[in-house]
C-alpha cells in the first residue's frame, strides 16, 4: 500500500504483509518525523456512485411586451400560454396590466390576483386561478395602480419586487409568460428584473417599428444590471399579404433582426372574435389562420417543430 507522511507530504510504499500486526506508527525515512499508519477502509458511501445531477426547476420565464400598444400583446400573451398549456407544459400567466384583460380572453373571473399576492393578502390558493389544463393565471385588473405606488415608495430594490415573490412560486411550472400594459412603468421594469426572455409583437406599421426601437433602447438600460433578460422573438402581427407596406416592413424586420423574427400572425377576424367568447383560438377557431399562426410560435418557442402534428 502507499501512504502519505503528513509532515513532508512524501509518499512511502509500504509491503502490508511485512508489517507486525502490533505496529501502529512509522517514521518518515525523509523528515524522520513519526506518524500513524492506518489502513483506510473504504466506506459505504464512497463505494456507492455519486447521485445524479439534480434538474434545474428554473422555469423559461417570457415577457410580453412593447411600449406601444394596439399590437397584439395580450392576445399573443394568452395565445401563447394556452398553447405550451397544450402542447403539455405547466404553464402561468402573470396579467400586469391595470386592464386585466387578460382574465376577460379566458373568461374567468378571479377574486384576487397578482396585487393580492405581492402585498401577502391572501394564500396562493386564493389568488392564484386554474384556466385550464396545466394553465394557472395570476390576474391583473385596476388594483395594480396601487401597487405600482407601492414599488415607487420604496427607497431601494423597488425594482425587484416582483421577482422577489415570484421566484417563490415559479419553480413549480415550466413556463411563466407575463403579459404588460403599454408604455413604461415601474411594472414593466419589474418584468425586465423577473424574466430572462422577452417577446415583441410587432404590428407591420412604421409607427411600430418606431416603437420597438425606442422599446430596445429603454431595455438596454435594464440589460446593464439583468445581463440575463434578452430580445429572443420579433412576432409580426395583423399581417396582410395584399397590402404592400405590411410585406415591406416585414422584409425590413428579417434584415435587421434575423432568426429573432417568428412566422408573421396573419390578420384574422377570429382573433378578434375569441375574446367575446372567453375562449383562446385553439377553442374558438381551431382551423383557422390565426391558430395555425399561433401553434407555429409554440413550435419556435418551445424549439420542437413535431408538436400539434
Amino acid at each position: 500500500m502507499v501512504i502519505i507522511c503528513p509532515h513532508c507530504q512524501k509518499e512511502h510504499s509500504i509491503d502490508e504483509s511485512r508489517l507486525p500486526p502490533n505496529v501502529t506508527k512509522v517514521r518518515c525515512k525523509y523528515c524522520k518525523e513519526q506518524f500513524d499508519i492506518i489502513s483506510p477502509k473504504p466506506s459505504a458511501a464512497a463505494a456507492q456512485p455519486p447521485p445524479p445531477a439534480q434538474k434545474s426547476t428554473e422555469p423559461r420565464k417570457i415577457a410580453v411586451t412593447l411600449s406601444k400598444g394596439g399590437v397584439g400583446k395580450t392576445t399573443t400573451a394568452v395565445n401563447l400560454a394556452a398553447g405550451l398549456a397544450l402542447a403539455g407544459f405547466k404553464v402561468l400567466l402573470v396579467d400586469t396590466d391595470t386592464q386585466g384583460q387578460a382574465s376577460f380572453m379566458l373568461g374567468v373571473k378571479p377574486k384576487a390576483g397578482l396585487t393580492e399576492f405581492v402585498n401577502n393578502e391572501l394564500s396562493l390558493d386564493e389568488i392564484m386561478t386554474q384556466a385550464r389544463d396545466r394553465l394557472w393565471l395570476l390576474a391583473g385588473g385596476r388594483s395594480l395602480a396601487g401597487l405600482k405606488r407601492v414599488i415607487d415608495r420604496k427607497d431601494f430594490g423597488g425594482e425587484m419586487t416582483l421577482k422577489e415573490k415570484l421566484s417563490t412560486i415559479d419553480n413549480k411550472f415550466d413556463y411563466v409568460v407575463v403579459d404588460t400594459s403599454p408604455g413604461w412603468d415601474p411594472l414593466i421594469v419589474n418584468v425586465l428584473f423577473y424574466v430572462r426572455e422577452v417577446l415583441t409583437p410587432v404590428s407591420l406599421e412604421v409607427m411600430t417599428l418606431q416603437g420597438l426601437v425606442e422599446f430596445l433602447k429603454s431595455m438596454s438600460s435594464i440589460q446593464k444590471y439583468n445581463k440575463d433578460v434578452a430580445l429572443k422573438y420579433i412576432l409580426p402581427t395583423f399581417h396582410d399579404q395584399r397590402v404592400k407596406k405590411s410585406n415591406g416592413i416585414l422584409t425590413k424586420l428579417e434584415e435587421l433582426y434575423g432568426n429573432h423574427v417568428c412566422t408573421p400572425i396573419r390578420y384574422n377576424v377570429r382573433l378578434s372574435e375569441a375574446p367575446a367568447y372567453g375562449q383562446t383560438i385553439y377553442e374558438f377557431a381551431p382551423g383557422s389562420p390565426g391558430a395555425q399562426d399561433y401553434r407555429e410560435l409554440i413550435r419556435k418557442v418551445a424549439n420542437n417543430p413535431k408538436l400539434f402534428t
